[in-house]
């Protein structure tokens, strides 16, 4: 589904319901919160699979729900100030798209329900106090981001067996990208690779990284969070410059000319977490909805970006991969 039906399926329900209706109806319906990390073209899928399955669950924006849809842009300070807005308008819950938004969400409110759609440690991170029993007003879906690190590498070095230096991307300021770096010295060191770390802290420091990697490594891993993810079109043509594959946890990445991800399908989360949101606002307490961890992880290979880098992609990796973009 496309941006413009995006824009259709958030909007439309609303603009279509007759104004003074609207108005009527506002003061009964539950209002949820979105507050997405990224921007509305980086994440339009994630919101698109979320008000679908609201949809099916009963929750129609504009006539049985008001969802406020707000974009940190991958700004740190802009997460603390939308959910400070949400606390204002007094929402029924938060939706909260990455573990950032989660952690700002919960520093505004300790009364409000919030729901996460993707956080790579609920635990490290102080979101829950454990996964079967959150406590507090938080819980959602953990997407394993930092314990697929190790499976990441293999698959790299699958696709490029003489791969010895590892570049590593992460944004300085993305506390969930600790637990993953540290899974990912883990798996290099096992591995016999040398890890070249990309620190970056805004969207400036993307091509100055690069240019000080030339010639340093053979393959990039990049830490996903929702700055980066609002650059993968960028990150991936810099990638192809300098000829480095590359490993992403989503398939987005995959998608804009990168060359491979693994990990959980982040739709599928987005969908899960209307569940969640189902259930509270049917009177369900966040402390009795256990976080859910993802059982499924797809596999996504670029076939042209691969024959660009020339490298040969064997059958069998080519037969386990969950969807082959050509």
């Amino acid at each position: 589904m496309k941006r413009r039906e995006f824009i259709t399926l958030v909007g439309g329900a609303a603009a279509a319901w007759p104004r003074a209706a609207r108005a009527q109806e506002a003061a009964k319906q539950p209002t949820i919160g979105f507050l997405g990390g990224g921007t509305p073209s980086s994440q339009s899928q994630w919101a698109i699979a979320f008000a679908q399955r609201l949809r099916e669950l009963g929750w129609i924006d504009g006539r049985t729900v008001a969802i406020e849809y707000r974009w940190g842009e991958g700004r740190v300070e802009r997460y603390a100030e939308i959910a400070a807005e949400f606390v204002r308008l007094n929402v029924d819950v938060i939706l909260a798209g990455g573990t950032e938004v989660a952690i700002a969400a919960k520093q505004a409110t300790s009364v409000i329900p919030i729901v996460f759609s993707v956080a790579g440690d609920p635990i490290g991170s102080l979101l829950v106090v454990s996964l079967a029993r959150p406590g507090g007003n938080v819980t959602g879906l953990s997407n394993l981001g930092s314990d697929l690190a190790a499976k990441r590498l293999e698959l790299l070095r699958e696709v490029s067996p003489s791969l010895r230096r590892l570049a590593v991307m992460a944004n300085g300021d993305y506390s969930g990208g600790v637990r993953e770096r540290a899974e990912i010295d883990a798996a290099a060191r096992s591995l016999g690779l040398e890890v070249v770390p990309m620190a970056i802290r805004r969207v400036g420091d993307i091509a100055p990284a690069f240019r000080a990697l030339k010639g340093h490594a053979e393959a990039l891993y990049v830490v996903g969070d929702p700055l980066v993810n609002t650059q993968k079109v960028r990150i991936n043509t810099f990638a192809l410059a300098a000829r480095l594959p590359t490993i992403y946890a989503q398939r987005e990445y995959v998608e804009a000319a990168g060359l491979m991800s693994y990990g959980p399908n982040y739709l599928e989360l987005n969908r899960r977490a209307a569940d969640y949101v189902d259930k509270i606002l049917r009177g369900t307490k966040p402390t009795d909805l256990p976080v859910e961890q993802p059982t499924k992880f797809d596999l996504v290979i670029n076939l042209t970006t691969a024959e660009a880098l020339g490298l040969d992609i064997s059958p069998t990796l080519l037969a386990r991969a969950d969807e082959v973009i050509e």
